[in-house]
């Protein structure tokens, strides 16, 4: 057998992909991963990077074991400049490895005057909205032979979709993607050499209103919010071999024209007429130039793309004789048609997440039509996708389909933000599996450009809640890093406006939600970007969101002890707290003070460590002091001598053992079987937390040594329970614990999405504890592995993909029923790296280096199933979870 000798693998630039073209680092920090567990114990001790760019080869070798974001050395890059990339490691011993391969890095536009060309918007006859009717604009160009490459820099305000001599130019999707239009405007890099000839060239980019003019929010929304015309800002560049440049910017040679697409809204839908194509001929009308604004940036983080199609699972009729398509599965983008018909056809297709009563169920969609319509021309068979739009859906009930529909004619188009998969879990269960696909479905719908709550109805908006509940778990299961950073930036600037606060949706686009603060919103802007440090090892994250975390603990309205002192009577809470009314999902069982002084208590004491790692020990030191003197406050005001708390609630002793509130170990205990009771006997194994209180309520478990407890939890599969959903058919995870009723009904509540990730953030309780992958030291650089088998599991295995290499685990049950088991193990640790392992029934903690490690112990499980606790007046009503579930 050939060993596998360590490799230099991944090599990549900040938090870009990949050959990463357009950037906006002249000086981008480095990264690169390793493969090859045959050595054991490998360890870097230098590494040598080389650059190669049209001026020569830089050469630099640098002592020392770091290989995350490290420095550029030599001349940063110019814009547009381009380079060649490798690295190559030395080991411990001495030796070097080879070569990884090339990768391709390059400078976008890294000045705001570099832009030779004007924001153009339709002039003349264009009929203003909203809604803004999409247009195209065109220009026709010469191309001299002699040209070596050519990089086209566009964005827009809208979305838009470009095409040179009818080639479509790149695989981005909904460009330029959200941000905070008013504070930055991303533009992207394409490199078209390939679209060109010598000669004339056609260049037409389409363009529709998007996030930027379109409409946005609940009750009919709010329209032009960041202007109130659809533009581009384009800039053709082309290079000859002495580098000369040749530009062709938007300007006044423009025209622009209505075209094939009659209407695009994201809410609302595209109408598509293939009576409407364009060509030479058709009327070409007058641009107007503005000047380009100052707030044009390189992106952070992968694009949107397309990223899988699926095959519809089957055609269904209702009952009142509609046809649905049932794609199998809740997803995120729209559908692909192949379709032939009578010029005129106007075939419509609505999209829903459900069915209810065999009948296409548009009521969760509220204000949101959600309709895409196709006018046929009658000229043969076509292929149709829209392009301005998205949808969140299962079924699509289409009216005026010609002919019979087959199944082959419909294609499901998943569309989100492309980031790396990071992640894995697979055990002997079947619903904790098909649990984990859901939440991966959930998150994957709703990375579209932001975090999102929701993908389908009037709202898809970047709540800081929402993304603040799941952010540990969406960074076991994606590199998020480059998008999120990039949101926070946002965060930054949107709060920055509001004195501090932060907003409860970021972008901020609706009115009023930047007057008040509000706890778990707000304290996204402290816990994310640790998150996200603890998973890259970025400080400069940290740096540059200092002062943002700092202005929300200053901004939090306080009570003389330095508690919460809450001005609003609207308070989120523990929010969709499973026993809160339909209607008032607000208004849980646990006191919202309690819980926003909870995580109080909770983000100063991860300033005190964001202190530490800037180096800033009279910051660290004085946010220690507010920590500890806030967890008195608490103590004071919510615990009692014994360790009992005020809420006596599933959320409220969550967070006070997930957040080491209680003063002493003893009342801790207390907490710990105060929270089993509650657990066994009042819920009975359900769950009853909302959105503050459901990522913790595992790891307070685990914690005071319960994990069987949760284990039995998360097997439950009555209403409300994370299984429920799964026996219900879900596909993703619902914003409800009952999002449909065990009828089939939908719930009642105005607010009813199928597609919410927050309450599967169990997803990382699943990789931290079942599979038992954790982080030690930021980025992976140290991490335990100290799986913890319960529920009859039979095996669980799984992988994280950190910035290091391949962190992978298996566990298995070995031998018959009854004594005599043994608990096998399988560890990979990649090179540069150590892991912690902790096997179970054992406090001993083994170190290990870089290889691939088994161990065999005996094993001796606990009691299964844990009972619930019935008054003895009250007949058992246990859901007992089989072996196999």
């Amino acid at each position: 057998m050939q060993l596998k000798m360590v490799k230099v693998t991944r090599v990549r630039f900040e938090h870009h992909e990949q050959n990463a073209i357009g950037i906006g680092e002249s000086k981008p920090r480095i990264s690169w991963s390793f493969e090859g567990e045959d050595e054991k114990g490998w360890v870097q001790g230098a590494y040598e990077v080389e650059v190669k760019r049209k001026c020569g080869v830089e050469n630099s070798v640098v002592a020392g074991g770091a290989n995350l974001l490290v420095p550029w050395e030599g001349k940063g890059l110019e814009s547009g400049e381009r380079a060649e990339v490798r690295v190559r490691a030395k080991g411990g011993e001495g030796k070097w490895t080879e070569w990884s391969e090339k990768v391709v890095v390059e400078a976008g536009i890294l000045e705001n005057e570099e832009w030779k060309c004007a924001l153009i918007e339709p002039g003349g006859a264009y009929e203003p909205g909203p809604p803004h009717r999409p247009v195209v604009f065109r220009r026709e160009i010469k191309v001299e032979n002699g040209f070596k490459d050519a990089r086209l820099y566009i964005t827009a305000h809208g979305l838009y979709e470009a095409e040179i001599n009818g080639k479509r130019v790149g695989d981005h999707v909904l460009a330029p993607g959200w941000t905070s239009y008013g504070h930055r405007l991303a533009y992207q890099t394409f490199d078209v050499s390939e679209h060109l000839i010598v000669g004339k060239n056609a260049i037409q980019v389409d363009v529709a209103e998007g996030w930027y003019c379109g409409k946005l929010g609940w009750h009919g929304g709010r329209k032009n919010i960041y202007g109130d015309s659809i533009g581009l800002i384009a800039m053709l560049v082309l290079r000859d071999e002495s580098g000369k440049e040749i530009i062709f910017g938007t300007d006044d040679a423009w025209k622009w024209a209505y075209g094939p697409v009659a209407s695009a809204g994201l809410y609302d839908g595209e109408v598509y007429d293939f009576n409407a194509k364009l060509s030479e001929s058709s009327t070409w009308n007058e641009v107007k130039g503005k000047p380009v604004s100052n707030n044009l940036v390189a992106p952070d983080g992968p694009p949107v793309r397309r990223t899988q199609e699926i095959v519809p699972k089957e055609i269904l009729k209702s009952p009142s004789g509609k046809t649905i398509v049932d794609l199998g599965q809740n997803m995120v983008g729209w559908i692909k048609v192949s379709v032939d018909g009578p010029k005129g056809t106007a075939i419509t297709f609505q999209f829903v997440e459900v069915l209810e009563n065999g009948e296409a169920a548009t009521r969760p969609l509220r204000d949101c039509k959600a309709k895409d319509t196709l006018i046929l021309s009658g000229s043969g068979r076509i292929e149709w996708e829209p392009k301005f739009t998205f949808h969140g859906f299962r079924y699509v009930e289409i009216e005026n389909w010609p002919g019979k529909l087959e199944v082959k004619e419909i294609t499901g188009i998943v569309a989100h933000t492309d980031m790396l998969e990071t992640g894995s879990f697979s055990s002997s269960s079947p619903l904790l599996n098909k649990l984990h696909e859901n939440v991966r479905w959930s998150m994957r719908g709703n990375f579209v450009s932001i975090p999102t709550d929701c993908p389908q109805r009037d709202e898809r908006l970047g709540w800081t809640g929402d993304i603040n509940a799941f952010a540990d778990t969406a960074n076991y299961l994606y590199d998020t890093s480059g998008m999120l950073s990039s949101w926070l930036r946002d965060l930054a600037l949107e709060q920055s406006a509001a004195h501090g606060i932060v907003p409860l949706v970021v972008p901020n686009i609706i009115e009023g939600f930047e007057k008040e603060a509000h706890a778990i919103w707000g304290d996204v802007a402290v816990m994310l970007p640790w998150s996200i440090f603890l998973a890259t090892g970025d400080v400069s994250l940290l740096v540059r969101q200092h002062e943002s975390m700092k202005s929300w603990l200053e901004a939090i309205p306080r009570r003389e002890n330095g508690l919460w002192n809450y001005t609003s009577e609207w308070k989120l809470g523990d929010w969709l707290d499973p026993a809160a009314p339909a209607d008032s999902p607000g208004d849980a069982t646990t006191d919202p003070t309690l819980v926003a002084d909870a995580f109080l208590v909770h983000i100063t004491t991860i300033m005190a460590e964001v202190s530490i790692k800037l180096n800033n020990a009279a910051e660290a030191a004085s946010y220690t002091s507010q920590a500890n003197n806030l967890r008195k406050a608490f103590a004071h005001e919510y615990i009692t001598p014994s360790g009992l708390l005020a809420a006596d609630t599933q959320t409220a002793f969550a967070l006070a053992i997930s957040f080491s509130l209680f003063p002493t170990p003893a009342q801790e205990a207390r907490a710990g079987a105060r929270l089993s009771y509650i657990v066994r006997a009042n819920s009975r194994f359900k769950i009853a937390t909302g959105f503050a209180g459901t990522r913790f309520i595992g790891d307070a478990l685990t914690k005071v040594g319960e994990t069987n407890l949760f284990y039995r939890m998360l097997m439950e599969r009555k209403n409300p329970s994370w299984l429920y959903p799964v026996t219900m058919g879900a596909t993703t995870i619902w914003e409800r614990w009952d999002s449909m009723l065990p009828d089939g009904r939908i719930n009642p509540g105005e607010m009813t999405s199928f597609n919410h990730y927050a309450l599967g953030a169990v997803a990382g309780w699943m990789h931290g504890v079942i599979l038992g992958l954790g982080i030690v030291e930021p980025g992976w650089k140290v991490f335990k592995v100290a799986p913890v088998p319960g529920a009859k599991l039979k095996f669980a295995e799984g992988r994280y993909l950190s910035g290091y290499g391949e962190c992978a685990v298996r566990w298995e049950i070995r031998g018959g029923e009854g004594e005599g088991k043994l608990f096998w193990l399988r560890v990979k640790v990649p090179p540069n790296t150590t892991a912690q392992v902790k096997l179970p029934g054992s406090e001993v903690v083994k170190t290990v280096s870089s290889g691939t490690y088994t161990w065999e112990v005996p094993y001796q499980a606990e009691a299964w199933p844990p009972r619930a606790i019935y008054p003895p007046i009250i007949p058992r009503d246990d859901d007992l979870p089989d072996e196999d579930s």
